[in-house]
C-alpha cells in the first residue's frame, strides 16, 4: 500500500477526532477511567492489531495511552493507518460505555 499525500492524510484525520500528523506517524493519545482499563483498552488494541497485521506503537502511562500508527515498510502514513486508527476509535467509544 502507497504512502498517502499530505491532503490525503489531512482529509483522512478530519474524520478521526484528536488524531494528530507528528511527522510519518498518526498518533492519538487516550485517557482511561483506571489504570486496569489503559490495560484493557491496549489489550482490544492488540487484537485488532494483530488480525490486520498491522502494529501500533503502544504507550502505557497510569490511566493514559499513546497510540502511533505508521506504515514502516512504506516509510510512512498509508490507508493501513487510517483504517487501523478508525477501528480504534471503535474500541475506545466502547470504553467509554
Amino acid at each position: 500500500m502507497a504512502r498517502l499525500s499530505d491532503d490525503e492524510i489531512s482529509s483522512g484525520l478530519a474524520g478521526l477526532p484528536g488524531w494528530e500528523r507528528r511527522d510519518d506517524e498518526i498518533e492519538k493519545t487516550y485517557e482511561l477511567p483506571s489504570f486496569p482499563d489503559a490495560v484493557a483498552f491496549v489489550t482490544r488494541v492488540g487484537f485488532l492489531a494483530e488480525k490486520a497485521n498491522h502494529h501500533p506503537d503502544l504507550d502505557v502511562r497510569w490511566r493514559k495511552v499513546r497510540v502511533g500508527l505508521s506504515t514502516h515498510d512504506e516509510g510512512g502514513i498509508t490507508g493501513r493507518d487510517l483504517g487501523l486508527a478508525g477501528e480504534i476509535e471503535s474500541v475506545a467509544a466502547g470504553s467509554a460505555e
